[in-house]
């Protein structure tokens, strides 16, 4: 394994565990890539990107980085590419595309669920793949779990699948979609991960675009998303609270946007590190405001979460290098 640190591999080893340390969270940008579905693995942050360092993973493919200090990562190699699914192309389309990967586990074993696309002239899919172990490698089930296109209520792009686990029902559930028609969709999953039980009907959060995700924080479950174009300054991070994985939401507001150094931040997750501190892992642009829309290519970046007394989330501040705001630990912002 070869690991990335700023701008170079090297080959070091890191044997403590996770500390998030007050001053600093990571080096920001952390690597270059898009889409990113982090999570944390045996004390070690795992992050699930589109794309990687230097362009190190094309859209026929994924991979997979983890880091014990958020600052030196390892790349964890290949772990699953689009020849592998055998399913793709049977519509007949020369082009398609790996992108926004979401991964979840349950009994021992992994499910890598990821959009395939475009949605134009086929439609867009997204299909599911089980491991045995994080990095892989990871076998497809063999068809798409649930197909976009024209539908009898409207527009539908099967985009940006995330999966969670109630922690409270032991449920599971699948966010998915956006963009062309901005909808959201939320199916309860079955129980062997790579079949939908149901459709969960559910109000349409307000501003939602693209990228739902899941989290939940002492019995409240936040529902947050991207808003706006994704190559264009307004694209952004809204969420709603509810009182369970499937609403009703109550819209709470923007809480990460472009600042005068970064563009177009979102397609995030959030996570809560071994140390009870909750952290945002994201994509954006590292440049100032300018032309639209945005070129070149998206940095993964962490940054600290702060929650309210209430369970707000309050405004996040996009930091770079090691420079990340200290923030006192306080009882409203733990778990």
């Amino acid at each position: 394994m070869t690991r990335w640190s700023g701008k170079r591999w090297i080959a070091s080893a890191v044997g403590v565990a996770l500390v998030v340390a007050t001053a600093a969270i990571a080096r920001n940008p952390v690597f270059q890539g898009a889409d990113p579905h982090a999570m944390m693995i045996d004390g070690e942050m795992w992050i699930f990107p589109t794309g990687g360092p230097g362009g190190s993973w094309a859209a026929d493919r994924f991979g997979a980085f983890s880091s014990r200090d958020l600052k030196t990562w390892t790349s964890r190699g290949e772990i699953l590419r689009r020849d592998q699914i055998r399913w793709i192309g049977d519509d007949g389309a020369k082009a398609h595309f790996l992108w926004a990967p979401g991964v979840a586990t349950r009994g021992g074993k992994w499910y890598l669920y990821y959009s395939v696309g475009p949605q134009n002239p086929t439609p867009s899919r997204i299909g599911v793949a089980v491991a045995d172990a994080p990095q892989g490698p990871y076998r497809d089930s063999g068809r798409p779990l649930v197909t976009g296109g024209r539908q009898a209520n409207g527009e539908f792009e099967a985009i940006d699948p995330m999966a969670f686990i109630d922690p409270r029902s032991g449920k599971a559930y699948l966010y998915a979609g956006g963009s062309a028609g901005a909808k959201l969709r939320v199916w309860e999953l079955g129980r062997d991960m790579v079949s939908l039980a149901r459709e969960v009907p559910i109000d349409q959060p307000p501003n939602f675009t693209e990228g739902a995700f899941m989290h939940e924080r002492n019995g409240v479950y936040y529902l947050s998303y991207s808003h706006g174009h994704w190559n264009r300054p307004d694209y952004s991070v809204h969420y709603a609270t509810a009182p369970s994985p499937v609403g009703p939401w109550r819209y709470r507001g923007e809480i990460l946007k472009s600042d005068a150094s970064h563009q177009g931040p979102g397609h995030h997750s959030f996570v809560r590190t071994p140390t009870g501190d909750w952290l945002i892992i994201y994509h954006r642009w590292d440049q100032p405001p300018g032309a639209v829309p945005l070129k070149g290519e998206r940095n993964v970046a962490i940054d600290r979460v702060r929650y309210g007394a209430n369970g707000t989330i309050l405004p996040i501040v996009m930091s770079d290098g090691e420079a990340a705001p200290t923030f006192p630990r306080t009882n409203a912002s733990r778990r």
